[in-house]
């Protein structure tokens, strides 16, 4: 089945770029990764997005994308845009106007029963954004030299209907020239698009044990225990001298990496289903995560944020989550430290919100994942006329969770503490739809593959009463879940 059909479409064309055409196809021996699997080995840009809801059930839909019209590589204030047609094209700017600005040349039409990533902008903010709008001490060491944000536009979607066991085939039909000539391309899109997933073999699990070291390497630090303690020392002499009131520090891991990237995917996705679970294949580097925390939602004028602080290892047992859920929710340093964040996110929506529309709308949930539980809430505002999602996306960036409060001054202290450039970490990852929905969760549980190494990064909330082994303890759980999936992957059948 194909709709909308062309009537329809003519009268969605007014005042907007594209619209979605969408092809129904049944996939009830197919799932997200055995679709993906058909493009990843032949495109040098392509994702895949899932989700689960509250750590147990999958979300309605997944998302794989490919072969973007252009993609955005920017680094500070210079942004790279390289075209489908394999035009290259040069802006300087700040990074949100330039991304918004590119993004009011696809403006997409709503189209009942086409799920909101139909088509659009994804990929990465990365933590050092916010040196485009706030003046920041220079920063540590760049050793990976990644790009501070790094973007696919695709105007063709693939959503995996968990509920109804179906395909969706996504196309965006442009509205410029002869509409009639247009939508018959399109068909023909879809059609050929039906054909390559028909015809592609099935995923073949990726099986070289030559590749798996017999002896599975040593895990590295950009920073060792004692490096660590010191850092966290030094963080509460700020705290006590009333510089700050709470501020997350991080370590990097690393270890050599040679197995098939998507192996960890799978892998992860089946030992930590997250609600935000992604693969992003960029030309020279990959982004695999499973995060739990969404950093910004911004639907339809409704704008929310989670922060999530707080957190305890999973127990063995039933009764042992219970009793650590207990001992977590009535700990007074980790229930001052969400407090002190659920204040942030509050103050965050105030700046772009309608007078009197913030509100906390869930409080210290306690969310249980694979390895981890964590205590979680929600707040959310209505979007101010005159403002953007990418004012929204400006308020909360970075989150207050993976950087401190209040934020400006914990930055400048994670600048002067930790010894390597953070990255993609801290940052966001998500999307922006072509029709106006904006959705991002935190990076964290993440990892990046990049010239046979792969890279995790895991902090800690400190406060003033802060354990620095204790602190250092939960930056591995937090890091534990991905560690053992590299290590897994090449076993993989």
């Amino acid at each position: 089945m194909i709709y909308p059909l062309f009537e329809e479409v003519k009268l969605k064309s007014k005042g907007v770029d594209f619209v979605p055409v969408a092809m129904e196809i049944f996939a009830d021996t197919e799932t997200p990764v055995s679709v993906f699997q058909r493009f990843n080995d032949t495109n040098s840009y392509c994702f895949l997005l899932d989700s689960v809801e509250g750590g147990e059930k999958w979300a309605r839909y997944s998302f794989i994308g490919k072969d973007p019209l252009l993609t955005i590589r920017t680094k500070d204030n210079q942004a790279t845009l390289q075209y489908r047609n394999g035009r290259v094209e040069k802006i300087e700017g700040n990074p949100y106007k330039v991304v918004e600005t590119i993004m009011q040349r696809y403006r997409g039409a709503k189209v009942e029963g086409i799920p909101r990533l139909s088509g659009g902008l994804v990929g990465f903010f990365g933590y050092d954004l916010i040196r485009s709008v706030e003046k920041l001490p220079t920063p540590p060491e760049d050793d990976l030299n990644l790009p501070t944000c790094h973007f696919m536009i695709v105007d063709e979607i693939i959503a995996f209907d968990h509920l109804k066991q179906k395909l969706l085939l996504v196309i965006n039909m442009p509205t410029e020239g002869n509409l009639q000539l247009n939508y018959d391309n399109t068909i023909e899109r879809l059609n050929s698009l039906e054909r390559t997933i028909r015809n592609s073999r099935s995923y073949q699990p990726y099986i070289d044990k030559k590749n798996t070291p017999a002896n599975t390497p040593d895990i590295s630090s950009n920073m060792d225990k004692n490096y660590f303690s010191k850092i966290v020392e030094k963080a509460k002499e700020y705290i006590v001298n009333g510089d700050i009131f709470q501020v997350v520090l991080s370590q990097r891991f690393s270890m050599p990496f040679m197995n098939k990237v998507l192996d960890v995917y799978r892998y992860l996705r089946v030992s930590n289903p997250s609600p935000y679970m992604y693969f992003l294949k960029f030309d020279d580097y990959s982004i695999v995560g499973a995060s739990p925390e969404m950093l910004v939602r911004c639907e339809d004028g409704l704008v929310e944020t989670c922060p999530i602080a707080g957190t305890r290892k999973r127990g063995k047992t039933a009764s042992e989550d219970l009793e650590i859920e207990k001992d977590l929710i009535n700990d007074s340093k980790e229930l001052a430290e969400h407090v002190m964040l659920v204040d942030l996110g509050r103050n965050d929506l105030g700046k772009i919100s309608k007078f009197g529309t913030v509100k906390v709308t869930e409080y210290m949930k306690v969310l249980h994942y694979s390895q981890v539980m964590h205590i979680a809430s929600t707040v959310c505002g209505e979007l101010r006329e005159g403002l953007t999602v990418f004012d929204a996306l400006q308020a909360v960036f970075p989150a207050g969770t993976l950087s401190g409060a209040p934020k400006i001054r914990a930055m400048e202290i994670i600048d002067e503490l930790e010894p390597t450039k953070r990255g993609i970490y801290g940052g966001a990852i998500g999307f922006l739809s072509f029709d106006g929905n904006l959705e991002c969760c935190i990076t964290i549980r993440t990892i990046l593959f990049k010239d046979g190494m792969a890279y995790i990064q895991a902090g800690a909330g400190i406060v003033a009463d802060s354990i620095p082994a204790k602190e250092y303890e939960e930056t591995e759980n937090k890091a534990g879940a991905l560690i053992r999936a590299l290590k897994e992957a090449g076993d993989i059948r």
